[in-house]
């Protein structure tokens, strides 16, 4: 034990179990403190949502470390900088999960760099990952671009690991502080209150997360790959603003998944769900360009539309396609969106309105307690069809059929949208087709009581794909 004092740098760790920086500290240092380092200008007018996730985040945490005689710290300002004010004279040793992301890697490589410079001891460890991008190759040690066969390989390189001990934290004697003045937790929440409804439906702590993932395992499971895709059902995990934030870890849910006895189609499909996060993570390391552009370079010529009216419609749940609107009026009151819906709003977004795909991006960075930016970036250009073994841009969701399917009885747009409560199922995905005299059965004016379509879906459609023809030739 060379030094007696250990800061655990704290990001996506907001748990007990299988904190790796946080228990060998523990392990190895008579006395720990945590930090968590809020940089404002990682969250100015983006990821809003998540501010208060992990406000809440904070305060739960700090009770659970406070139980082994571990101080949280809270320090407002950039990573590197408040890092570089550790001096060696104070004998401290500095520990933290990595995060698999070019920009974070970036910082990392930055603060190894000071911390070389003056002499501390350091030590970082696997992040939130069930395997490092690079261990995941083809033969001929290229990365991969189609996701099943990455799957198929990623699945066998874990496999064939030595299981990652289940080590405990270890309780203090005493607390220590390492920083002479933490901020107060608050620095952290929005300067708007529209999340205060997000309290409704999350408690972001890991003892909540493990109960989510209980349910998923007792209840879901087994008919996820029937339930899944239809909204007004509870057949979703709702578990990845915890796996974000790291209120628990992937090999948690793994180990979970993988102790049941019966492994049918439902098992394999969330593993699946599992095996697109390893692969979206993959991708941004491999191909960092996909961060600010297009994968598939064709696309850059690609003739996007800039409408703000469109673009504000879809962000407010007005577009008049009832499924769309009823995802979008979910995602802001909750902070989350099912997920077959997520597929229907950004394929309404980039190929019937033709509004670049960073909009969605960028509007989903804010909004999304779950957001990952691996995944958003990934799968925004999975539906625009210009990323890796992306969904074709011929492939347009129908809105209206969409919801027929999925949502027959309109039971989920009924939720979202109230003032179409009193619709009849037939209508309810088609509000313009209704006849004057059902309007009046129901005391409702379409056009003045909920809009009518923005754009109609079959103009639409035939005006995307002449779009994307100019790109093919």
């Amino acid at each position: 034990m060379e030094n007696k004092k250990a800061l655990v740098w704290l990001r996506d760790d907001f748990r007990i179990s299988r904190n790796n920086a946080l228990i060998y500290a523990s392990e190895n240092h008579d006395q720990v403190s945590a930090i968590y380092i809020f940089n404002p200008e990682e969250y100015e007018n983006k990821r809003e949502a998540q501010r208060w996730w992990i406000y809440h985040s904070l305060i739960n945490f700090k009770q659970e470390l406070s139980k082994f005689n571990i101080s949280l710290e809270l320090l407002v300002g950039d990573e590197v900088k408040v890092l570089n004010k550790i001096k060696n004279s104070e004998e401290v040793s500095l520990y933290w999960n990595k995060i698999p992301e070019p920009r974070e890697e970036s910082k990392e490589k930055k603060i190894i760099k000071i911390l070389d410079e003056k002499n501390i001891n350091y030590k970082f460890f696997k992040g939130n990952i069930l395997s490092e991008y690079q261990e995941v190759t083809k033969d001929d040690g290229t990365p991969f671009k189609v996701f099943t066969p990455f799957w198929r390989v990623a699945e066998e390189v874990y496999l064939k690991k030595v299981p990652s001990r289940d080590a405990k934290l270890k309780k203090k004697n005493k607390k220590i502080f390492i920083f002479k003045q933490s901020s107060d937790l608050s620095k952290v929440l929005p300067n708007k209150n529209w999340f205060k409804k997000f309290e409704k439906y999350w408690v972001p702590s890991e003892i909540n997360s493990d109960k989510v993932l209980k349910n998923l395992i007792n209840k879901k499971i087994n008919n996820y790959h029937k339930t899944r895709d239809y909204p007004s059902v509870e057949g979703t995990s709702k578990i990845s603003p915890y796996l974000k934030h790291g209120q628990i870890h992937v090999e948690t849910i793994w180990k979970s998944c993988n102790e049941i006895e019966n492994k049918n189609t439902g098992y394999r499909k969330f593993i699946n769900e599992i095996g697109w996060r390893e692969f979206s993570h993959s991708l941004i390391n491999y191909f960092p360009k996909m961060l600010k552009g297009n994968l598939r370079k064709e696309f850059d010529n690609f003739p996007w539309v800039e409408n703000k009216k469109y673009l504000e419609a879809w962000k407010k749940g007005t577009t008049g396609y009832s499924i769309v609107d009823a995802g979008m009026r979910e995602l802001y009151e909750t902070g989350w969106i099912h997920n077959r819906v997520r597929m229907i709003v950004g394929s309404f977004l980039v190929k019937h309105l033709r509004i670049h795909w960073k909009e969605g991006e960028k509007y989903f960075r804010n909004t999304l307690l779950d957001f990952n930016v691996a995944n958003n970036v990934a799968s925004w250009q999975w539906v625009a069809g210009c990323g890796a073994d992306a969904a074709p841009y011929f492939r347009i969701f129908n809105p209206i059929l969409q919801g027929e399917k999925f949502d027959k009885d309109g039971s989920y747009v009924k939720r979202w949208v109230p003032e179409l409560k009193n619709v009849p199922a037939k209508f309810i995905h088609r509000t313009w087709e209704m006849d004057e005299d059902t309007q009046k059965s129901i005391n409702f004016k379409i056009g003045k009581d909920y809009p009518l379509p923005i754009v109609d879906h079959a103009k639409a459609r035939e005006a995307a794909l002449k779009a994307f023809d100019k790109i093919t030739k």
